[in-house]
């Protein structure tokens, strides 16, 4: 194996200061071609082994082709859920100044000289090198079918292509994506996520052919097919029918039907990058890719290829992030004068695709001789769980479909005997399993993050995630081993809520419940830090505590009216008045509606409100309107002609439930099975009310066709033949959660019963403001464990929580309906307290589309002069 190439060259010097220097001399050059994923990772080790300008070691010039920087290409959809470009970036904003490297974006190499050692970019400028590496990563690869080039084809592999099927996508009705694989099931819930009806074309006879088996592949079909995807799978793309315009108008299938679709995209697998390698004459595989050594050195030694370009000294194609990850340190390490190799990587995918948790890791398949399968199969909750063991029971691999949530220990324990029966990690609670192994039961030696390739041992060195994550990167790739991480780190040395408590916000529930501790000075007083004794407390434990003992209000004897008292002092800004704060001072109106079903009376008096108010009218996403820019003045006058015509408050500015979405169900829609209408409303007046750590929100869908969007709530209701599947822990928002299934086929009593109890629950366990979701993936033993105990009542606590949800049922009352009958609850609504009758000048308003909106100059304040002092510098 010849030496690294690292060391500087002899040839005539030239200046670093314009692109066009030849730089053989005193000072090598590492010329980088590409900055993906890889390339980033690649710059990195650089820098952390001295080789960059800033460390006195090599000028680093690196090429890219796209317009910005390096960016997380496997969180890629995660645009469509509100990330922004830069919000995906891989590349600390001083990253490439802090280290003088030369990024030249949207300037691609054209071409290499291997004789005289120089990269050709497009622009024109030439870069010599001591050293280079190929970092090009892969294309998309498009079937050469008829119409392939048609105008709204696309492919799903950078952010300007996610940027151009956005902007197209707003002409489009139907969308079809050509491959059924990990990217095209992303590339087919970015459509659905754009409104458009979805076909998924696969010409394998599963989905996700790679990466999952039969099983696997027809539970994750019926998962999909239920979110109203449209799948075909075993056919392939004939054509791309086009109108005279040249616009995408169909496609044509190898079985002889065709689709009504305008917009394709391509995600049918992708290629090795390696026609610069072929151009200069470097070796390449049969089927492409970068022919690499060990050190991912090419036939030219001063040459090195990284990533999805180069082809392995296994024989492999690597795909996947963490095996470039792998080959850009070993190629670092090389370049320093060290010793490195890569030999092969883990396989291992876990992601969730549409909602649905997918993994799978080593010998997925079963293709080791004497191998055998333990399968668990439930095709109505679209869970679908094998493991592949070999004759002594060490464990091989496994598929995980709809729970993968062992999948994080599962992994790095491949190629081990288990210390548990297979069968018990695979059942579900009341059959014989789950068993929890949890990260304890994993070896130093175990890999935890296999994009960064950190084992437990490392994590275990860290006491904190973000530790972790800056010292190891570990968490900072796809992210499927954060939960893990998470698990292994040491708990905080005082859980305490705040400096004023030193109990958790759970302990605290359970004092106030247990002693009935009904104000926040008894509590502060009696089990408070002692140094916070005799205080007022903080703004972290004051709401806290308030939303606690007004939660628990009816059960210990306090006032349930949250601005009673002290309770006044304890609430959050918007719980001060009863209404959500806007920007420009003003207060929003939103009125319960109940399951979204609304008589045409009550509209016509939310109508008049709003004329007579000069308010401000929207339709929300929960089913109900709400009228912005009302003063606080106005919101009694306000509220007494709801309360008046039989509305109630929506609790939109407290942490409670807000709302129970509900589609027509069974009574209107010929899809239907079950009245959920009726059913959400019943729900939302048995919750209303209900003050929780964070808000909850609620949604009954009448059939699996799941217009409702159950799923994306936490705890959401989906009518079956037989009854109603309860959903649990999910929500939207910046994070979005597919809920998971906790019970099926509950009669009306039942679901009830289950909801009462898992809210309780919540209630009493949860963290302040921390949603369902985050609560259920954080709580010791998550989804199965609180099945366990609301299902199951395996701590003997459902009759408790049961009672706690009856007391709630029976002592609510209207916030607002309490308010206008009270004279002297009323006298907080004022602008001014010395001036009661005087409005707040600064909320103004401006017409646009014949409503109003706040008077934004208003907001930002006028523009002042800036003069200096008299015999001062300007």
């Amino acid at each position: 194996m010849p030496e690294p190439t690292f060391e500087p060259r002899t040839t005539a010097a030239a200046s670093n200061s314009t692109p066009n220097a030849l730089a053989h001399g005193a000072v090598p050059t590492i010329v980088v071609v590409g900055h993906g994923m890889v390339g980033q990772r690649f710059l990195e080790a650089l820098a952390d082994r001295g080789l960059t300008p800033a460390a006195g070691g090599a000028r680093v010039v690196v090429l890219r082709e796209e317009p910005r920087p390096a960016y997380n290409q496997v969180r890629l959809t995660s645009y469509f859920d509100g990330r922004s470009p830069e919000d995906l970036s891989l590349v600390e904003p001083d990253f490439m100044d802090r280290h003088g490297i030369e990024l030249y974006v949207g300037d691609p190499a054209e071409s290499v000289d291997r004789t005289a050692r120089t990269v050709t970019a497009r622009s024109g400028a030439v870069f010599a090198y001591d050293t280079l590496v190929l970092a090009t990563g892969s294309y998309p690869f498009v079937p050469p079918v008829p119409g392939k080039d048609a105008r709204g084809c696309f492919v799903y592999r950078t952010i300007e292509d996610l940027l151009a099927i956005e902007e197209y996508a707003k002409g489009a009705v139907t969308g079809a994506v050509v491959g059924g694989g990990l990217l095209g099931l992303e590339a087919a819930g970015a459509l659905k996520g754009l409104g458009l009806s979805t076909h998924v074309v696969e010409f394998a006879p599963r989905l996700m052919p790679v990466q999952v088996d039969e099983g696997g592949g027809a539970a994750l079909l019926r998962t999909i097919e239920d979110m109203g995807l449209a799948v075909h799978t075993g056919v392939g793309t004939q054509e791309v029918l086009a109108g005279a315009d040249g616009a995408v108008t169909g496609m044509a299938l190898s079985d002889g039907s065709s689709l009504d679709v305008d917009l394709v995209v391509f995600s049918a697998g992708v290629r090795p990058r390696d026609q610069l390698a072929r151009e200069c004459g470097l070796a390449v595989g049969e089927r492409g890719g970068i022919v690499v050594d060990e050190e991912c050195r090419t036939s030219d030694p001063a040459v090195f290829a990284i990533g999805e370009c180069a082809l392995a000294a296994d024989g492999r194609v690597y795909g996947l992030v963490a095996p470039g990850y792998e080959m850009a340190l070993a190629a670092a390490e090389v370049i320093a004068g060290g010793r490195s190799a890569f030999t092969g990587a883990d396989l291992s995918t876990k992601l969730k695709l549409l909602g649905v948790d997918v993994a799978s890791f080593g010998d997925a398949h079963g293709s080791a001789e004497g191998s055998l399968d333990v399968v668990y199969s439930d095709a109505r909750a679209g869970v679908y769980k094998k493991l592949v063991m070999g004759p002594d029971g060490t464990l091989l691999g496994g598929v995980l479909v709809g729970d993968a949530e062992q999948y994080g220990t599962l992994r790095p324990m491949t190629g081990t005997v288990l210390p548990v029966a297979p069968e018990q990690l695979v059942l579900p609670a009341g059959a014989g399993g789950p068993v929890a192994l949890g990260p304890s039961a994993l070896p130093d030696e175990a890999v935890i993050c296999s994009c960064h390739n950190v084992t437990k041992g490392a994590v275990c060195e860290h006491t904190t995630l973000p530790e972790v994550k800056k010292c190891t990167k570990a968490g900072t790739g796809c992210g499927s081993c954060l939960k893990v991480i998470g698990q292994l780190m040491p708990p905080p040395e005082d859980a305490g809520l705040c400096g004023c408590f030193p109990y958790s916000r759970s302990e605290l529930y359970e004092i106030v419940r247990t002693l009935e501790v009904t104000s926040f000075a008894a509590l502060l007083d009696s089990h408070g830090r002692e140094e916070a004794r005799g205080g007022d407390g903080c703004e972290v434990c004051k709401p806290t505590v308030g939303s606690v003992i007004a939660s628990l209000a009816p059960t210990v004897g306090a006032s349930g009216y949250v601005l009673d008292g002290e309770q006044a002092a304890l609430q959050d800004t918007n719980d001060h008045f009863l209404a959500n704060l806007q920007r420009n001072g003003s207060y929003s109106i939103v009125p319960r509606i109940p399951g979204g079903e609304i008589t045409p009376e009550k509209l016509i008096v939310i109508g008049e409100v709003a004329r007579d108010f000069g308010l401000y009218t929207k339709i929300t996403g929960g089913q109900r309107i709400d009228l912005f820019g009302a003063r606080v003045d106005q919101l009694p006058l306000i509220w007494t002609r709801l309360v008046d015509a039989g509305f109630e408050s929506g609790h939109a500015y407290g942490k409670s439930l807000r709302t129970v979405k509900s589609c027509v169900g069974q009574t209107w829609c010929r899809y239907g099975v079950q009245d959920s209408v009726r059913m959400a409303i019943d729900l939302e007046l048995r919750y209303r009310g209900l003050r929780s750590p964070h808000k909850l929100k609620s949604a009954v869908s009448g059939c699996a066709r799941e217009c409702a969007e159950a799923r994306g709530k936490d705890f959401g209701i989906i009518a079956t033949a037989q009854g109603w599947n309860l959903y649990v822990g999910g929500n939207g928002g910046a994070t979005p959660r597919h809920a998971d299934l906790l019970a099926q086929d509950l009669s009306d009593a039942e679901l009830v019963r289950l909801i009462d109890r898992f809210l309780m629950f919540y209630i009493r366990t949860a963290d302040r403001l921390e949603r369902t979701s985050a609560w259920l993936e954080r709580i010791d033993g998550g989804l199965d464990h609180v099945r366990d105990v609301v299902v199951h009542d395996s701590l003997g606590l459902c009759e408790e929580l049961e009672r706690l949800m009856a007391d709630h049922v029976a002592g609510y009352r209207d916030e607002w309906a309490e308010t206008i009958g009270d004279p002297e609850r009323l006298r907080r609504f004022v602008t001014f307290v010395n001036a009661p009758d005087a409005p707040d000048p600064s909320v103004r308003f401006v017409p646009e589309r014949d409503q109003i909106k706040p008077d934004l100059e208003l907001l930002a304040g006028p523009v002042l002069a800036v003069r200096t002092l008299e015999g001062t510098a300007s």
